[in-house]
């Protein structure tokens, strides 16, 4: 069992297989030039597998895949399958883009819920976001999904003057499809243009929404980082991810590998240990992994406390297709 200085316990691990991505938002890599790792420098399968097998041994229940976007290595299917094997629960975060190229390893691999990315529900503002031309595609994408009896979860960055325009468009899909929409505060990270006049608190997107439908509060499970609530006469649920308004850092059983073999304690840390170069010369990683769970801070990797005082220049980190969703 791993448990940090503040006695949480962590069994929950998300995995960046990939730093590359076949879409541009801007809120998740910097307006610049981007260059990826090759394909030889990425955790094989094997690897993943071995590593994922030393946290699952130390207590890990959950694995994420993560990326960029995991599902554009072409062995993808390779690594859910192996990760099937372990007894954990497997989850996914994509942009839902390629889907369609994985729908039966997925069934295969026992997965019954997926995390999809979609930040708008007009293709025109969909290509401006994401700088593709690929809205129907991923609407397909979700459609198949829920078909094939997988929860759909949708994951939207509200963005002031963006997209917040949007949220009610969102609560309606519940209306009639079994979907659960994720409403996540938009984040720093490095030069994503991350100002806190950008950001939509969750407490103001629950009011907006009150007005308009009659909620009802779901249970939160302890580890949980959104609020869940049910909307009467809907099909589906939606949920509020307040990383910044009103952080959920006291229950949080996290750790995170980058596609580059580093771990990090927090999504906002600086401090990442190399375990992938540890690995690869046989020795014992247990101890950095330990290492890494010590040196965790009590909340928002230590670098922020209120996100109205932010200076983003001032953060030590990466950009978020970097560290892994």
């Amino acid at each position: 069992m791993l448990k940090d200085r503040y006695n949480r316990i962590h069994d929950y691990l998300r995995l960046s297989i990939t730093d590359n991505c076949n879409f541009r938002c801007s809120y998740c890599m910097p307006d610049e030039k981007m260059s990826f790792l090759k394909q030889k420098l990425l955790m094989s399968p094997e690897e993943i597998f071995d590593i994922s097998k030393i946290f699952v041994q130390l207590g890990v229940n959950k694995i994420r895949l993560t990326g960029g976007e995991p599902l554009v290595r072409k062995d993808f299917g390779e690594i859910i399958s192996k990760l099937s094997l372990l007894p954990i629960k497997i989850g996914i975060t994509t942009n839902g883009l390629l889907i369609d190229n994985y729908l039966e390893e997925l069934k295969k691999a026992d997965i019954s819920s997926i995390n999809i990315s979609l930040d708008t529900l007009n293709d025109q503002k969909f290509k401006t976001i994401t700088q593709r031309n690929h809205f129907a595609k991923v609407w397909e994408n979700i459609q198949r999904c829920m078909q094939e009896n997988i929860h759909v979860k949708l994951n939207m960055v509200v963005i002031k003057g963006v997209n917040d325009d949007e949220i009610i468009d969102f609560v309606n899909l519940t209306k009639d499809l079994p979907i659960h929409i994720r409403l996540i505060e938009f984040m720093p990270f490095d030069q994503n243009n991350w100002n806190k006049e950008k950001v939509l608190s969750n407490k103001i997107a629950l009011q907006k929404i009150s007005e308009q439908f009659s909620l009802f509060k779901l249970k939160d499970d302890k580890n949980d980082t959104d609020k869940k609530f049910g909307i009467f006469g809907h099909s589906g649920t939606i949920s509020f991810i307040s990383t910044l308004s009103d952080s959920f850092c006291s229950t949080c059983n996290r750790m995170r590998i980058t596609a580059d073999g580093k771990m990090k304690n927090c999504l906002f840390g600086k401090d990442e240990l190399d375990l992938i170069s540890a690995f690869r010369k046989g020795e014992n990683i247990i101890p950095i992994i330990k290492k890494s769970i010590f040196l965790k801070h009590q909340k928002l990797g230590g670098q922020f406390d209120d996100y109205k005082n932010i200076q983003p220049h001032n953060l030590e980190n990466r950009s978020m297709i970097k560290i892994g969703g």
